[in-house]
């Protein structure tokens, strides 16, 4: 890392230090928190489009798929809905697996022609309605424990800090399935295809209430820092708040995140040493070299497609790594909340503005952009009433001006990413 780098990470630390001074402490340490996430995220995605030139679309589906992880390892069990309908849907499960597998088997060992089409269709038909015979009245038993509280079947009630490499694995084997199949198509092929795939992992979440409780979300997953309520009840915490002239509420709240930034931070660390030692490997080289062209790294005998796999499933795993950790850090699984423009749009423009095949790049561009996500909305609100404070209170123009400001984070981001392209087309610490 240059002096250059080093700055340009002193100046986006400036920036959060100046919320803290300028609005609040719990703002710039939410900020923080975030920028931390943020940055896992692009590093996963960096992973994929900076080493190997995979263009993934589909990000949201796997930071989707983490945050689910974290539902299954840490809530706890809910014992009449696994009496009322879990063995059933254990069975359901494993015969879906098995008509797929049996898809497979068919399609492999018979000879090409009408016959082994039409055996598959009947073996699909036959498949999904027996499947649907064993899981529909499962799901429907286990949806109606206790519907407003739980209609879930809730997970394994394990630590929740295990959910995140269980995000990482469970996204990781997803990306394997979609990646034995998409990674032969084009790039452009290859984006529709993880969009289409992340829509489905949504809409999944939102219907499944067995799963996930759909659209009526599961809160109160458990946490790995302390509850703020505790803190507040506590004796020596109140003392040593009070000590430091802070209000024991407000203090609770900034220990709390701060704990979460010192957990969130460690994984950083670790994954962009991890990166950087993988970058500058031969194993690195190596996929730079696909990258760059693929026909001649196939030419020195290298499996192109199978390290696109290998690449595309390591990204995915921390993209579903950084879901399970914003889930834990929000307390809830909110499948509605998932939307391309966040889970998929920001994370590329903080990968692009960063600079992509730069893992520092990527870490700051999930700073920056997350930071300028978050405030330009406030400081947009606070520039069109300065614009407008000689106008009418009845004029039309300052109606729409102020109701405007909802709009300035997509009127940002689309600036900031044309005035990098145009100035520094290869991102803000390029790669070298």
């Amino acid at each position: 890392m240059t002096m250059r780098d080093a700055l340009l990470f002193v100046f986006v630390a400036l920036l959060i230090l100046g919320v803290g001074f300028l609005q609040s402490w719990n703002t710039a340490l939410s900020i923080l928190n975030m920028g931390l996430i943020s940055a896992i995220m692009a590093l996963g995605v960096n992973m994929q489009w900076g080493y190997a030139g995979l263009f993934n679309v589909g990000v949201m589906g796997f930071v989707a798929l983490g945050g689910l992880a974290a539902v299954i390892v840490a809530m706890p069990p809910v014992g009449a809905a696994w009496a009322a309908g879990g063995g059933r849907m254990l069975l359901a499960l494993v015969l879906g697996a098995g008509v797929i597998a049996g898809a497979v088997a068919l399609w492999q060992r018979m000879a090409k022609g009408r016959a082994r089409a039409l055996a598959m269709v009947a073996w699909l038909v036959a498949g999904f309605f027996l499947y649907r015979f064993v899981f529909d009245p499962a799901a429907n038993a286990i949806e109606a424990v206790d519907a407003a509280s739980t209609g879930y079947l809730g997970g394994l009630g394990l630590p929740v800090l295990l959910a995140w490499p269980v995000g990482g694995l469970l996204a990781a084997g997803a990306a394997w399935a979609i990646g034995k199949t998409a990674l032969g198509l084009r790039s452009d092929y290859l984006a529709i295809a993880t969009l289409g795939i992340a829509e489905i992992v949504i809409a999944v979440l939102k219907n499944e209430d067995w799963l996930s409780r759909g659209v009526k979300n599961v809160i109160g997953l458990p946490r790995p820092v302390p509850y703020e309520v505790d803190l507040q009840q506590s004796p020596g915490f109140v003392e040593n708040a009070q000590g430091l002239g802070l209000d024991p509420v407000v203090a609770s709240t900034l220990y709390v995140k701060l704990l979460y930034a010192a957990l969130f931070l460690a994984v950083l660390l670790a994954l962009i040493w991890l990166a950087e030692k993988a970058l500058n490997s031969p194993w690195g080289r190596m996929m730079r070299a696909v990258r760059d062209n693929e026909v001649a790294a196939e030419a020195m005998g290298k499996d192109v497609k199978a390290r696109h796999l290998q690449v595309f499933i390591l990204g995915s795993a921390i993209c579903g790594l950084a879901g399970a950790m914003m889930t834990t850090l929000d307390g809830q699984l909110t499948p509605s909340s998932y939307q391309p423009l966040r889970y998929t749009f920001l994370i590329w423009v903080m990968v692009i503005v960063g600079g992509s095949g730069n893992n520092w790049g990527a870490v700051l561009g999930g700073f920056l952009i997350w930071f300028l996500w978050v405030e330009v909305e406030p400081f947009g609100a606070f520039l069109m009433n300065v614009l407008t404070a000689g106008m009418a209170e009845d004029s039309g123009l300052k109606a729409h001006l102020l109701d405007s400001v909802a709009h300035m984070r997509l009127l940002t981001m689309g600036v900031i990413l044309l005035v990098v392209l145009r100035f520094s087309p290869r991102g803000l610490i390029p790669e070298r």
